[in-house]
């Protein structure tokens, strides 16, 4: 069997900033001035994911890009919220925070993955002139959430604050790497088992945990919004990137509940659209086919505005 760990062509600076009173962790590749008249790609990552997972896509970009990403709080090495649940308008102050921190007097270029898609697209309609360009990697957004159902859904949050959360442990970095690979079955082994030790620690001996709080499996007792959301969509002014896999299936995930067609419907709402899909890749797709999500982002990112 081939043990081989996938290694990093350009090695990132690890460091901490202080947003909104949590201590979070960045990941820095290239520097500042390294591409005059472009700013920095900043890249946020996915639900129960971390910043090192763009690493594949950072490689196969021009390395000459000065590209930063951030572990959300309660992911990767930043800190937790510190409370029972966490709050999707928390992850709008935190990008704002951190934007205010590395690129205060300058426009930015926006990635955002599945969760961290969703955040991007509504930040870029409430703070349009910060972002010169917008990129969504399968932030589909969820089902609309009727009114009707509030009770119920609040029911079940209460109910699951009784309960500690959890996260189920590992007996090896080994194991930790076969279940990413479990879950994504595109997955190179080599890239499978280098994410694996960004993905999780040694918590005690044969204990590999997660990096992540677990109390981000808890429902979330505010109601997705689809109107409310799409009132920030409408606003974004930055041409917007989105970039799919052909064998992601949104249907697989919430079938009648939210068909493909809502989503084209709700992304045809956005003024500036440009589309993509990758051959070969599901929804991690800067994990399956870094090299062409690389080269559809720098054609993009690399136009001339206007």
């Amino acid at each position: 069997m081939d043990e081989a760990t996938y290694t990093p062509l350009r090695e990132p600076r690890s460091r901490f900033l202080t947003l909104r009173g949590l201590r979070h962790h960045i990941l820095e590749w290239g520097e500042p001035s390294a591409r005059a008249g472009r700013p920095p790609l900043v890249m946020l990552h996915g639900w129960m994911d971390v910043a090192a997972s763009f690493q594949f896509v950072v490689d196969a970009l021009p390395h000459d890009l000065h590209v930063i990403a951030m572990d959300w709080r309660g992911f990767g090495l930043s800190d937790s919220s510190g409370t029972d649940s966490y709050w999707f308008p928390d992850y709008l102050g935190d990008l704002d925070a951190l934007l205010d921190a590395i690129a205060p007097d300058q426009q930015v270029d926006l990635l955002g993955h599945s969760m961290g898609g969703n955040v991007v697209m509504s930040y870029a309609g409430v703070r349009p002139q910060r972002i010169r360009r917008l990129v969504n990697l399968e932030g589909f957004g969820l089902p609309d959430a009727r009114a009707d159902k509030a009770p119920k859904r609040l029911a079940e949050w209460l109910d699951a604050l009784k309960a500690p959360a959890e996260l189920r442990p590992y007996a090896s970095l080994a194991a930790v790497a076969e279940r990413l690979m479990r879950t994504n079955p595109l997955l190179a082994p080599d890239k499978a088992r280098w994410l694996a030790a960004h993905w999780s620690r040694e918590a005690a001996p044969g204990r590999w945990v997660i990096l992540g709080d677990p109390a981000h499996k808890r429902p979330n007792a505010v109601p997705y919004r689809a109107e409310e959301v799409l009132a920030c969509w409408r606003r974004i002014e930055a041409p917007l990137l989105w970039v799919e896999g052909a064998q992601t299936r949104i249907g697989e995930l919430w079938a009648d509940r939210y068909p493909r067609s809502e989503f084209d419907a709700r992304l045809a709402q956005v003024r500036d659209v440009h589309r993509s899909v990758i051959a070969g890749a599901g929804h991690m797709l800067h994990h399956d086919q870094p090299e062409a999500v690389a080269l559809v982002l720098e054609s993009f990112l690399s136009q001339p505005a206007g």
